[in-house]
This record gives structure tokens, C-alpha cells and sequence, in this order.
């Protein structure tokens, strides 16, 4: 089955965000540089998404005009297709040409994707799920994903371990097979 490795939101755009903590970067660069390095190594197209919002602010880290709607500078790929979303799923992200991300993976045969990326719970999640429905078999690297602590409504500090538990919980068996990234190409 031909796949392809998904590199979701890896951007410097999160830097800029309050929310934005380091502890676990280091952890989540490596297990993703590792990923790319081995499709890349392996004929697995690698395709990079990245969030990008509407407008000319340059203090918003998400328009082009911030310049902050790049890679991660730790990261180093050389992309199958660079395509750029305005909402969560990356499914619905584009080439500079018009291209759906959808569109580019059936048109080279590939059913099965490897979900990596920033934010575990929103853009990398919800693009599992998306997938998922449209009939591909989704593998999530859990281990590849970052995110940062979240409140919830009562005030409670909701860690990054905890956050990552709970999207294996909703997705493992209905939406996705939950993979390290050492089991991720076996």
C-alpha cells in the first residue's frame, strides 16, 4: 500500500504563541526528523502543510506577511509538495495551483498516511479523522506530534501526556492505527 508521511503545522508561527512551550520540542523534532529522513530515504513522499490565515498582519505569526509561515528551523525536509490550509484538517489544504491535498495523494495512488505534525489534539487530530472518513488508512505518530498544556473550563491544567492520551483513546480503532515513530514504516 503506497504512503505518504504528512507534516502537519511544523512551523515557526507557533513560537509566537503564549501558549508555546519547549520541554517537549526537542523530543517531538527528533522523532520527526527521524521520520523524514527515513521516507525520504525510502521512496515515501513527504508532504508539507502548513497553516496560513487570511490577511496582511504582520504581527498575526500565521499570514505569509508575518514570515513566520515556514518550517520549524530545526527541520530539515525537501518536501514532495508544500501545500497551505486556512482550517484544521489538512485535507482541505492546497497547492499554490489549486490542488487539494486529497486530489495530489489519489492522483499518485497513495491510501495510507502517516499523521505527524502541531497540534496533537486540533489540526493533526481532526485531519485523522477527516482522512479516515474519506477512505484512507490512517497510521498516528503520536510520539511525532506536539502540543502545549491547555486549561480547561474549570481551571484545571491539562498536561501534554494527558492531552496525547485522550487522542489515542478517540482514535485508535475507529479512525487510525496508533504507532510510534519506531513502529511507524514497519
Amino acid at each position: 500500500m503506497k504512503q505518504a508521511l504528512l507534516v502537519i503545522d511544523a512551523q515557526e508561527s507557533f513560537r509566537a504563541r503564549p501558549y508555546f512551550r519547549t520541554d517537549e520540542l526537542p523530543g517531538f523534532l527528533g522523532n520527526t526528523q527521524s521520520l523524514i529522513d527515513r521516507c525520504q530515504g525510502g521512496d515515501i513522499p513527504v508532504v508539507q502543510v502548513l497553516h496560513r490565515e487570511p490577511g496582511n498582519d504582520v504581527s498575526n505569526p500565521f499570514t505569509a506577511a508575518s514570515g513566520q509561515v515556514r518550517a520549524l528551523r530545526e527541520l530539515s525536509l525537501r518536501p514532495d509538495v508544500v501545500v497551505h490550509k486556512e482550517v484544521h484538517s489538512a485535507m482541505f489544504a492546497r497547492e499554490a495551483d489549486g490542488t487539494t491535498l486529497e486530489s495530489w495523494l489519489r492522483e499518485r495512488g497513495i491510501q495510507r498516511l502517516l499523521v505527524t505534525g502541531i497540534r496533537t489534539e486540533q489540526c493533526c487530530e481532526t485531519t485523522t479523522r477527516h482522512a479516515s472518513d474519506l477512505g484512507f488508512v490512517v497510521r498516528y505518530v503520536t510520539d511525532a506530534t506536539l502540543t502545549f498544556p491547555m486549561r480547561t473550563r474549570a481551571g484545571r491544567e491539562v498536561s501534554p501526556a494527558e492531552i496525547r492520551e485522550r487522542t489515542e483513546l478517540v482514535l485508535e480503532d475507529r479512525f487510525a492505527q496508533i504507532v510510534s515513530t519506531a513502529g511507524a514504516l514497519a
